[in-house]
């Protein structure tokens, strides 16, 4: 286990992990270029959910580089990289369910990508520096982005669950809500990790 943590935390490792989500990240904006065409100006920062997760734990990851902790971008990037991760997964599952497995490689491409999103924001659980108003700030911009997908319609396009969007909402929220949670555990046990040093 030790030797797992020692690559993980490593500095070559953190600098192919970075270029492989800043690789990520670019072709997760392009993949939403469609979406963002047809959507009014207004509404372009909150369409493009899974790029912008791994936009914050790009910047996590540079502040380590740089011995540093952009502690809210720590926050945001546990939150998002595990709540898309999932919700990709679980909607790109649903979509093959729904299609009697007549898809593309491109549905299991995303499975495999958007699990290992979520996978690399729990590795990363003890690297995690950040406070009380950072969760707070996080989980009031990831259920504003709730608001704007489901009252306004902004969520990412998956045509053939069009009907079920109502309980994809409702799954969502609470994925939201565990997600923050996860992040106020981290935090706790941080907490106590302190007071024993």
């Amino acid at each position: 286990m030790q030797v797992i943590r020692n690559i993980l935390f490593a500095k070559w490792f953190l600098v192919v992990l970075l270029l492989i989500n800043i690789g990520g990240t670019i072709y997760g904006y392009m993949w939403y270029g469609w979406q963002l065409e047809q959507t009014a100006p207004i509404f372009w920062l909150f369409v493009p959910d899974s790029p912008t997760a791994t936009l914050f734990f790009c910047i996590a990851i540079i502040g380590w580089l740089m011995n540093r902790h952009f502690r809210l971008f720590e926050a945001l990037a546990l939150v998002t990289n595990v709540k898309y991760g999932l919700w990709a997964v679980a909607m790109n599952i649903f979509t093959i369910i729904q299609l009697d497995g007549n898809v593309s490689w491109q549905a299991y491409m995303l499975i495999a990508s958007h699990g290992l999103m979520a996978l690399q924001a729990l590795l990363y659980i003890p690297k995690y520096d950040f406070k009380a108003l950072h969760i707070i700030v996080t989980a009031i911009i990831v259920l504003h982005n709730e608001i704007i997908d489901y009252v306004f319609g902004q969520m990412p396009i998956y045509s053939v669950l069009d009907d079920y969007m109502a309980q994809i909402g409702y799954f969502t929220f609470w994925l939201s809500i565990l997600c923050i949670l996860l992040a106020v555990f981290v935090y706790k046990k941080g907490l106590l990790v302190a007071r024993k040093l």
